[in-house]
């Protein structure tokens, strides 16, 4: 099972104007031909405003479905370009119920692992002026997904993700956003989302306060 990059895209961040105020985003993300190469947190050319919730070895390179653009384009009413997500890698061929957090691709000269879903924040809905932008992402659960980096190296656009270990666990991000936004007090999935090692420290935790509140 693999996948085609259909765009590479970063940027720095800039300001913008969301709910009245004055923001750095990097979300405003531009298709670039590369090769362009991947270090531990990031593309080069490419860098987070903000650091706490973005960004960082188990968030170094968002991923986003080819495939949903045409859901969202008809949904949303409007064009929408390769980056929009504010994802690094607009890719086809994987989507959230074929990946599982914890897999590890090929990526051009890269090693990639699939580390956690994507959770889509307010600068999304600001971006795309939609107000209920992020509720409409989790409910669809066409979230995207993060990277970490195991191994550094060049990619370009058109190079294929294909993959080379699948976590023997099978808990897919799809699965993973089910419990997360929708099914959230089953503590047997939450359980079984916890024994996947490779599963992003933020979420790790998320996961835990939940258990933990319920005792």
């Amino acid at each position: 099972m693999g996948g085609i990059i259909r765009s590479l895209n970063v940027a720095t961040p800039q300001p913008a104007i969301f709910h009245g105020r004055e923001v750095m985003t990097g979300i405003y993300k531009s298709p670039v031909e590369g090769p362009v190469f991947l270090a531990r947190d990031n593309f080069e050319g490419d860098r987070q405003a903000d650091l706490i919730n973005h960004g960082g070895p188990d968030k170094a390179v968002c991923v986003y479905p080819d495939e949903h653009y045409a859901y969202w384009q008809q949904e949303l009413q409007m064009t929408l370009p390769p980056g929009t997500f504010g994802e690094n890698l607009t890719v086809s061929g994987i989507r959230e119920t074929e990946v599982c957090i914890g897999d590890i691709y090929q990526l051009g000269e890269a090693v990639v692992q699939v580390s956690q879903p994507r959770q889509p924040c307010y600068k999304l809905a600001g971006k795309l002026g939609v107000a209920d932008m992020v509720a409409r992402v989790q409910s669809t659960g066409y979230t995207g997904y993060y990277f970490r980096v195991l191994q550094e190296g060049r990619v370009s656009k058109g190079d294929a993700l294909r993959l080379l270990a699948r976590d023997t666990h099978g808990i897919t991000v799809m699965f993973a956003n089910r419990i997360k936004y929708h099914d959230q007090q089953n503590r047997d999935a939450i359980h079984r989302i916890l024994e996947v090692e490779a599963l992003a420290e933020s979420w790790r935790q998320s996961f835990r306060k939940r258990l933990a509140a319920a005792e």
